[in-house]
């Protein structure tokens, strides 16, 4: 009978561990009291992609991924499956949701200095004093043996605490990255005109590299076992982002939110019932903009051409694609070299990683905080957004070129400039 005691023990002690730890992310939480009303940005997020899993997994059952059929069974299933036409309005209307929501939470991270957040430059007794709150929250203070404040017998748990915050920043620029492809697989699946020509586009990029396009498409074009590639990976990866945004959470949860003054506080207030009540109004009006915009088309998202089915004799007039692309594409427009082409498309992205490297340049405090450039920045941006919308003529190509060697100019200063610092320190250090 001990062993069956055992057992039980340990899962009814498994048991508590789960709900202490609920308790300590949803409830007992806490958040800095100078949050604003944008750090609700990342709850609505991860609304708008649960909402998208589940429209989502319903329009997948009705789904045929061929590219005879893709076409038919989507209006097949707005036209005969009950209520399907909302389904299908709510997923296509919602991945803009995603992205607008994405596209804010990142411009508050980058001008309310997220990546500023630095706790290597917290003193040891703050972690500690942190650490030793989070860990009572989650009920395993009884695992650690203290001397005293200033003394840790595990070493690996405060190495874990000194790089959280880099992680929490690189999960999310990875969630970014797999939400953009999530996002392009999707505007494939319901094979219309602008679907078509879209993905030929963007495959025919990966022609550098041998047998790429072949693997990708499953032949040497858009076809049908190009359709049921993009059909399984789309399916998959939100489950996989679900994954990403857990340990997202898990690195944020970590060490608090950072807030707007920059500096770490313990003048902090629990999630619940504070936050959770600005998060419950932004949901609520999340819910309004949906049925707004299925049941009354405010804002037309999708371009026309895309309700045609697809004529692979016929290239439209203006090859576009969803807003959400427009400034990747218009960096793409801008360089008529392929290779080069390719190139921007990924380091577009992944420049993100080097925003960390800020805050290690103590020297150059213009950086740190200048207003002037994070306007030209955000300027620059919604100058794509319109440029990549636009015919490719002259003018405008002059434009994505110009502003294109700006967006890099930043980057390249940034590196400069963190390079100049490491050697100044070596220099004095030797």
């Amino acid at each position: 009978e001990k062993p069956s005691v055992n057992r039980i023990s340990d899962e009814i002690r498994m048991k508590l561990y789960f709900v202490l730890l609920m308790k300590s992310h949803l409830q007992s939480y806490p958040c800095p009291l100078q949050i604003n009303s944008f750090w609700n940005l990342g709850f609505l997020l991860g609304i708008t992609i649960i909402l998208q899993i589940i429209t989502g997994i319903f329009l997948g059952l009705h789904y045929t991924s061929d590219i005879n059929s893709a076409y038919s069974s989507l209006f097949f299933f707005i036209r005969e499956i009950f209520y399907g036409w909302c389904l299908r309005y709510l997923h296509s209307s919602g991945a803009s949701f995603v992205f607008l929501f994405l596209f804010l939470h990142l411009g508050r991270a980058i001008s309310y200095g997220s990546y500023f957040y630095n706790p290597k430059k917290k003193c040891l007794n703050q972690v500690l004093i942190s650490f030793i709150k989070n860990s009572r929250n989650l009920g395993i203070l009884h695992l650690m043996q203290f001397q005293d404040l200033g003394t840790l017998h595990f070493q690996d748990q405060i190495s874990v605490i000194l790089i959280s915050d880099e992680k929490r920043r690189f999960s999310g620029i990875i969630l970014f990255f797999f939400l953009m492809a999530t996002a392009f697989m999707g505007y494939v699946l319901p094979f219309g005109q602008m679907s078509f020509w879209g993905a030929t586009v963007i495959t025919n990029l990966l022609s550098p590299f041998p047998s790429l396009i072949e693997w990708v498409s499953g032949g040497h074009y858009v076809y049908n076992p190009t359709l049921k590639r993009f059909f399984i990976f789309h399916f998959l990866f939100p489950f996989l982002l679900c994954g990403f945004i857990i340990l997202h959470l898990f690195y944020l949860h970590f060490l608090s939110s950072n807030n707007p003054l920059r500096n770490s506080t313990n003048n902090k207030i629990p999630f619940f019932p504070f936050i959770f009540q600005k998060d419950f109004f932004g949901f609520i009006l999340i819910i309004c903009h949906y049925l707004l915009q299925t049941h009354f088309g405010i804002s037309s998202f999708s371009h026309p051409d895309n309700a045609l089915e697809v004529c692979g004799l016929l290239t439209p007039l203006h090859i576009v694609p969803e807003w959400y692309f427009l400034c990747q594409y218009a960096m793409l427009k801008a360089v008529p070299n392929k290779n080069a082409g390719f190139i921007i498309l990924l380091t577009s992205i992944f420049t993100f990683f080097f925003f960390g490297e800020i805050r290690n340049l103590t020297t150059f405090c213009l950086l740190n905080n200048n207003g002037f450039s994070l306007s030209s920045f955000f300027l620059s941006s919604l100058s794509f957004l319109w440029i990549g919308a636009q015919f490719p003529q002259e003018k405008f190509l002059s434009y994505g070129r110009i502003l294109t060697l700006h967006y890099y100019l930043l980057l390249m200063c940034i590196l400069f400039s963190y390079v100049f610092c490491k050697l100044i320190s070596l220099s004095f250090g030797s």
